[in-house]
């Protein structure tokens, strides 16, 4: 049976999201050099620097456990793909070109393309109804 290509998108993003999560909760103090400072400017009215990233890095665990956990139905995974999408376009948008902007393409990229490769089919005239032409 070959793989979905949709299994080495999740364990990469999975992978990615598993290590920032992780991180992000227990040192969030190397995170801060990586908030714009206007956005810190908002968020000091709000929380802590260091709450907001370890809340970052619980939602990034829960992205994690969702790509890597392959039993759960492609419809959860979507959604946290776009949510990751969203995610990733925020960090192009808001935080600039820098020296690891290219990774950021690469993640919006998997996110995007794990967005389509999940989208539900259509039924067709041309594929009988239950298989998928792929």
């Amino acid at each position: 049976m070959p793989i979905s290509p949709s299994i080495p998108l999740r364990l990469g993003l999975g992978a990615m999201y598993l290590y920032s999560g992780f991180d992000l909760v227990r040192n969030p103090d190397n995170w801060i050099s990586f908030i714009p400072g206007w956005f810190m400017d908002v968020l000091m009215t709000i929380t802590t620097l260091e709450t907001f990233l370890r809340l970052q890095g619980v939602v990034e665990l829960l992205f994690a456990f969702i790509f890597l956990s392959l039993f759960l139905p492609q419809k959860g995974v979507r959604v946290a793909a776009v949510f990751s999408a969203l995610e990733i376009c925020s960090i192009l948008v808001f935080t600039g070109v820098d020296l690891i902007t290219f990774r950021d393409f690469g993640l919006l990229g998997a996110s995007v393309a794990l967005i389509i490769l999940l989208k539900p089919q259509e039924p067709s005239i041309f594929v009988p109804e239950g298989e998928h032409a792929r």
